[in-house]
Order: structure tokens, then C-alpha cells, then sequence
């Protein structure tokens, strides 16, 4: 194929749907793919100001990287095709959706990467795509970019490898010994809100499937051990309540043991009129925001703070609180857990205090050992934050 030529028919088929004319160069047709990677947050992105998608030269977007000594880097993140043969009704990429197609080859992503990471000192490659032809086969294409950065380039850092739905064993298979990390988007929990939105793939078959086979190959004492697994919920396009996929982010996290879940709120207009989120009537256009911001606060709760899917409060719908974060409203319902004694308090229970967070709990055991802290205005905490604190927790 001509690299500067977007898809020939015999690659997308039915998705020549909505082609415009014009042939694009490697560069313009980079700016397009990375672009529509916007949608797929299953890679390095959350709430705070250091961890938001960035834009960078020539209309790129560019991701913050957690390290694992601590600090952010860069990567870049790009689909190799926006074509696609599935037609998912909540996806703004898919087959019957009018938008310009184009596809990189693998020669050409590995190479712009490569110039791209030695001008702007970006610190990986999160690398996804629409299907074409099969899952197989766009695996094939996606795999040999991370093979070609391993092998020609000799490139040692940071890979982020989607894993196509449906995808064979084999294929990824040699997804996870290429990449870095892995991902594969969860989209619903569970099956009957995941057939609302696709009449194409098959929950168990496509999704939970690879899911599962993705935790096995880089679960402790394997090979693949050093390999993180991540993935992804769409927020709202089902109807689905946060209870069901809070409980789905329990399994994620305890059973598969996945590293990170990630929330995209959907927003009305990007899939069909018959996308079932389409219907609800919000109170105000920055609910699904908010309800995203809370799933992601809820996450930092199971991972980081010690509590378990079942303690997160819900109202009466199975939906969290909009009007508090999930924390303060466990608090406000659990009073005789209360006031927290800040010099005798176990690790989990000083956790639970609305205001502290790891760093400052890990500042209160460190300094215990060193003597008593006699005042919570002695915390390295201000502001509004030390008044909510000292609603909860007494320096005793």
C-alpha cells in the first residue's frame, strides 16, 4: 500500500462510509489518528492538574506517565487506523460514523515516534486502533510497531499495546511480551448493558475472555509479571448504575488484579440516537463529568485507601453522591466511627479521616515515633482541608 494513501477498500470494507477525498502524508494523517485517540483513556490520564492529556506540537495530544520512582513524563498516543468494521452504537469512530478514515502503516508509526521522541522527549507510545478486516489482523499490524521499535530501533522504553476484543491467545500473547503495558476496554459491567450498545462483539467471547488471559500472563510469577494490565468504562451510554460498575471494579482489581481503571463519561451526540444514555434527561450538562470525577475518586478509594466496593454509599438508584465525594459521605453516614485519635490510630483507620490522604497519614506515623503530636494545626495540611480534619479526627 502507498504509505501517503489513507484505507483501500480491501482493508476496511463497509467503513469507506463517510470517506472524504485527498491523500494525506504520514504527518497529517498522524494529527487526524491521534486526535481520534482521545477518546481512549486507558492509558496515563486522571483528575489532577499533573495528570491531565496535554496538547502538544502539531496538534498532538500528549499523556502524563506516572513513574515508578515518582514524577510524571510524557507519552504520545495515537490510533494506528480510525477505520473500523464494528459499528458500536456509543463509539464516535464507528463503521457508519462520517468521518475522514486514514491508517498508518507500522513502519511509519515506529519511525515518526522514534523523531518524535528524540524532539520533544516523550517518554512512550500508547498505540490502539479501529478493527480492520478482523481483530487478528489489526493485532498483527499493531504488534509489529512494538516489534519494530524493539528489534530495529533497539527502543527499551515505555509501550502501551491496546488489546483488540476478540483477539486470539496467540496474538495477545505476543501483545503482552512486546508492550509495557496492556490494555483492553471493559466498556460495561456486564452483558446485558454491553449488548445495548454492540450487536457486533460478544461480552464473554470478546471481552471478558481476553480480560481474564491477560491477567494470567502477567499475573506474580509469570514471565510477563513486569507487564501492567489496564481498562477502561464508558460512563452512562448504557444506563448502567455506579453500583454495578463499582462492583465490576471490585473483580478488575481483586480477582484479575488489573493495575488501573479509567472512566470516560459519555457525552450525548457522539454515538446513535438509539444509544440508551442518549435518553436520560440530565439536570445539568456537567453530571456525567461530575459522576465521572466520583467513579475516579471511588477508584482511589479501593486502591489506595483500603476499602472494599461494597462500603462506597450508594442512593437509592445504586448511584454515588453528587453533591459530596464518596469518602465524606461514608464518614457522614458511619458517626460512631468518630472523632479518629490522631497518636493511636491504626494506618487504616487514620485513612478513613476526610482530609487525609496517603502522604499525610504516612507524615502522621513517621512523626508518631518521634513523639506525640499534641495539635492537628502541627499536620502539614491548611485551609479548608485542616478545618475538615478537625471534624473528624482529635489529637489524642
Amino acid at each position: 500500500m502507498d504509505g501517503t494513501c489513507c484505507l483501500q477498500h480491501s482493508d476496511i470494507g463497509a467503513t469507506m462510509k463517510g470517506m472524504k477525498s485527498g491523500p494525506l502524508d504520514a504527518k497529517d494523517r498522524l494529527k487526524v489518528l491521534a486526535e481520534d485517540s482521545r477518546y481512549d483513556l486507558s492509558c496515563a490520564c486522571g483528575t489532577g492538574e499533573e495528570d491531565r492529556r496535554k496538547r502538544g506540537g502539531n496538534g498532538k495530544w500528549l499523556y502524563p506517565l506516572s513513574l515508578p520512582r515518582g514524577g510524571y513524563s510524557l507519552i504520545l498516543k495515537t490510533l494506528l487506523s480510525n477505520a473500523c468494521v464494528n459499528n458500536c452504537k456509543y463509539c464516535p469512530l464507528r463503521s457508519d460514523s462520517d468521518v475522514r478514515r486514514c491508517m498508518l502503516q507500522p513502519e511509519e508509526v515506529a519511525r515518526l515516534f522514534m523523531e518524535y521522541q528524540g524532539r520533544a522527549g516523550v517518554f512512550g507510545l500508547f498505540l490502539s486502533s479501529g478493527v480492520i478486516r478482523n481483530p487478528d489482523h489489526t493485532m498483527d499490524r499493531i504488534n509489529a510497531v512494538a516489534r519494530i521499535l524493539r528489534r530495529r530501533y533497539r527502543y527499551r522504553g515505555y509501550i502501551h499495546l491496546k488489546i483488540i476484543p476478540g483477539a486470539s491467545d496467540g496474538a495477545i500473547e505476543d501483545a503482552v511480551s512486546l508492550a509495557s503495558a496492556v490494555s483492553l476496554n471493559i466498556e460495561t459491567p456486564g452483558r446485558r448493558h454491553f449488548e445495548k450498545l454492540s450487536a457486533e462483539k460478544d461480552y464473554d467471547r470478546d471481552i471478558l475472555r481476553p480480560l481474564k488471559l491477560m491477567s494470567r500472563l502477567t499475573a506474580r510469577g509469570m514471565p510477563y509479571s513486569r507487564v501492567k494490565c489496564t481498562s477502561q468504562f464508558i460512563v452512562g451510554a448504557s444506563e448502567e448504575n455506579d453500583g454495578e460498575i463499582i462492583s465490576s471494579m471490585s473483580g478488575l482489581y481483586d480477582r484479575l488484579r488489573f493495575s488501573r481503571l479509567y472512566f470516560s463519561a459519555y457525552q450525548k451526540g457522539l454515538g446513535t440516537s438509539d444509544v440508551p444514555g442518549e435518553k436520560r434527561i440530565l439536570s445539568s450538562a456537567e453530571e456525567p463529568f461530575i459522576r465521572e470525577h466520583r467513579l475516579y475518586q471511588v477508584d482511589f478509594l479501593l486502591r489506595k485507601y483500603g476499602f472494599e466496593g461494597s462500603e462506597i454509599p450508594l442512593d437509592s438508584e445504586g448511584n454515588l453522591l453528587l453533591d459530596r465525594d464518596p469518602k465524606q459521605a461514608w464518614a457522614d453516614s458511619h458517626p460512631e466511627f468518630y472523632p479518629v485519635r490522631i497518636n493511636r490510630a491504626e494506618r487504616d483507620d487514620l485513612l478513613r479521616v476526610p482530609g487525609l490522604g496517603p502522604e499525610t497519614v504516612s507524615w502522621i506515623m513517621q512523626n508518631r515515633r518521634d513523639g506525640r503530636i499534641s495539635r492537628l494545626d502541627h499536620l502539614p495540611v491548611r485551609g479548608k482541608r485542616l478545618e475538615t480534619i478537625k471534624r473528624y479526627a482529635v489529637a489524642e
